[in-house]
């Protein structure tokens, strides 16, 4: 590992990210694999004078606050889904601190609501600013709840059954 490489802070699979002069600290999952970060935002619309507004999270998420925020300097990017569903989505420069350091992140804004962490960093985000160590635990942090298993037991005495009381009943 080069000396540049031993200097850079380690970070784990996930880290506590407070962003602007918000003094509470946001779960995000620190992914090598995506390329650029996103954040959860809401109520996304462009006034007619072409200000980006926006809250970030969303009324379901402990962290959010109504805040509006407004951006004059703003890119629009259009992605296609896997599906072929073309969306528009805005990207907007934010100043976070991860682990003590203070970085300046462009953040796609999405809806991440239904994401088990309401914030994700990229590896454009990270690069030549810290070292991932997937080795280290997840910070401890209350995500949506996982889908409940059913035992394959269960399944195997009456499919019909446990179909229509568990895939058609939700």
């Amino acid at each position: 590992m080069s000396e540049k490489k031993d200097k850079l802070p380690i970070i784990g699979p996930s880290a506590l990210v407070s962003i602007g002069k918000r003094a509470i600290d946001v779960p995000a999952k620190i992914d090598t694999g995506a390329e650029a970060s996103s954040i959860w935002a809401s109520k996304i619309r462009i006034d007619k004078d072409g200000v980006l507004k926006f809250a970030l999270f969303g009324e379901g998420s402990p962290f959010y606050n109504g805040k509006i925020f407004k951006r004059t300097e703003y890119k629009a990017i259009v992605t296609r889904s896997a599906m072929g569903q073309e969306q528009i989505r805005y990207r907007v420069y934010m100043p976070v601190k991860i682990n003590g350091r203070k970085i300046r992140v462009l953040f796609s804004l999405a809806d991440r609501s239904k994401n088990s962490f309401p914030i994700l960093i990229g590896k454009r985000t990270l690069q030549g600013k810290f070292v991932v160590d997937v080795s280290l635990p997840d910070i401890e942090y209350k995500r949506k709840p996982k889908e409940k298993e059913y035992s394959l037991k269960e399944f195997k005495k009456n499919p019909y059954k446990f179909h229509k009381k568990y895939v058609k009943g939700q």
